[in-house]
């Protein structure tokens, strides 16, 4: 049998059943991809190439934001930014019908621009508005439908990991991918409010707003703003040429550092908790880049994105029933496995693809990033959709069925985004970003 071949169903068939047997999928395709190594360049040379190659993949300057990005994200998770963000949502929205629910779409918003976690928001955002929607009468499957369903839109507005991360396998500028996801993330807010207003409407008890006066409301704004700020210092500074995305992130550590001493909220002893929360959630996302440059190494020569292109332009050769066949492959996978490996994995496969008929780079990042973001609350494996349950104490089945409007609003967004590339290409086109 042919060695590209050979190595192909070693990876394929290896990631498969370790992923069946419950290995987590940073060990199924680190251990798959090492043994298929073994194949491609001998039982002698495998280990030592296998190393190289996951230095290699890490070694990068872009990288070096993600750790710093995590770490600004961690110390405002702990450092009492939710509940001033939250405020600020009840000004925002306080007097749209279902105005609590309302106020955790637009507060997991900010969160999660501000965290660059949708974990973190709907850790966040759900501990403290659960509560004030089950006094108010809010079905407790519904309130966490809504916290779950509003998180990830956080992941498509900047500074976003998962930008990153695409940025690396692409080639692709990390500053166009941040200014592409910010229309696409407030259409994501958008079809959440939509949902909530239509179920405000068919509920009198929960039709009543909430009034906050002017006064009152430029108060709130005031005090919250150093919060949203974090977003336009980021992207401001990368914008106008002060600081690289990379340095940037360093930027957002000392602003969210400085930002939490102004609360009063975060004290010494917290901060090894916070670093050592930091370190574990960039190890492993460092980890996953790593094996799955190895991964990267052994798909190359293999050929199967090759064998993959063939068969979808087999298939057909109608550039939307392609984007359609892409977008439903990538909806299936993000069920299954998490947004970053599922980033690592597939780009390279689809990539080439979707450029060969004209799809901008950029344009598919955002693309994959909110197929992806849909998987993050969609059963069995969705992280947010588990963590949003568990703060609610709710069931995951009714939680579900809450989802499903949310899913079909959200899907149909997908499709607008997918066929209407100027939505991610406005912004990064007027602020000259574009290659």
């Amino acid at each position: 049998m042919d060695a590209g071949v050979l190595a192909g169903l070693v990876l394929v068939v290896g990631i498969a059943v370790l992923l069946l047997i419950g290995a987590p999928i940073s060990i199924g395709v680190g251990l798959a991809s090492t043994l298929a190594m073994f194949v491609v360049v001998g039982a002698e040379n495998g280990a030592l190439t296998s190393a190289q190659q996951m230095f290699r993949g890490i070694n990068s300057f872009a990288l070096l934001a993600i750790p710093f990005f995590v770490l600004a994200g961690v110390i405002m998770s702990n450092g009492g930014i939710a509940m001033q963000l939250i405020n600020a949502g009840k000004v925002l929205v306080g007097r749209v019908p279902g105005a609590s629910a309302q106020t955790t779409v637009a507060a997991s918003t900010l969160f999660g621009a501000v965290s660059g976690s949708s974990i973190a928001a709907a850790a966040a955002i759900g501990t403290t508005m659960g509560p004030v929607q089950a006094k108010e009468g809010y079905d407790r499957n519904f309130s966490a439908a809504v916290n779950v369903a509003a998180a990830p839109g956080g992941m498509l507005v900047p500074p976003s990991n998962l930008m990153i991360v695409y940025s690396l396998v692409s080639g692709t500028s990390v500053a166009a991918l941040f200014m592409a996801g910010y229309l696409p993330g407030i259409l994501w807010a958008l079809a959440c409010s939509a949902i909530v207003y239509l179920y405000a409407r068919k509920r009198p008890e929960l039709k009543e707003t909430q009034r906050i006066g002017f006064a009152e409301g430029v108060r709130v704004l005031l005090v919250a703003t150093p919060s949203i700020l974090l977003v336009a210092v980021v992207i401001g500074g990368i914008l106008l040429g002060y600081f690289t995305a990379t340095e940037s992130a360093c930027i957002a550590v000392f602003y969210a550092a400085i930002l939490s001493a102004f609360y009063r909220t975060i004290k010494l002893r917290d901060i090894p908790g916070i670093l050592m929360e930091s370190t574990r959630i960039t190890a492993v996302v460092m980890y996953l880049v790593g094996v799955s440059t190895i991964m990267g190494f052994v798909l190359s020569f293999s050929k199967i994105p090759e064998l993959v292109s063939d068969a979808m332009f087999g298939f057909s050769e109608n550039p939307v029933v392609l984007l359609l066949l892409i977008a439903v492959i990538l909806l299936g996978v993000g069920c299954f496995m998490d947004a970053t490996p599922a980033i690592l994995i597939f780009t390279p496969i689809f990539l080439p693809i979707v450029t060969s008929f004209g799809v901008d780079p950029i344009h598919f990042g955002i693309m994959i990033i909110f197929n992806l973001s849909i998987g993050t609350i969609t059963p069995p494996v969705g992280t947010v959709l588990f963590v949003g349950a568990k703060i609610a104490n709710a069931p995951i089945e009714g939680v579900v069925r809450q989802l499903l409007p949310f899913f079909g609003v959200l899907v149909a967004t997908l499709v607008v985004v997918i066929f209407t590339p100027g939505l991610s290409l406005w912004l990064p086109e007027i602020f000259g970003l574009m290659p």
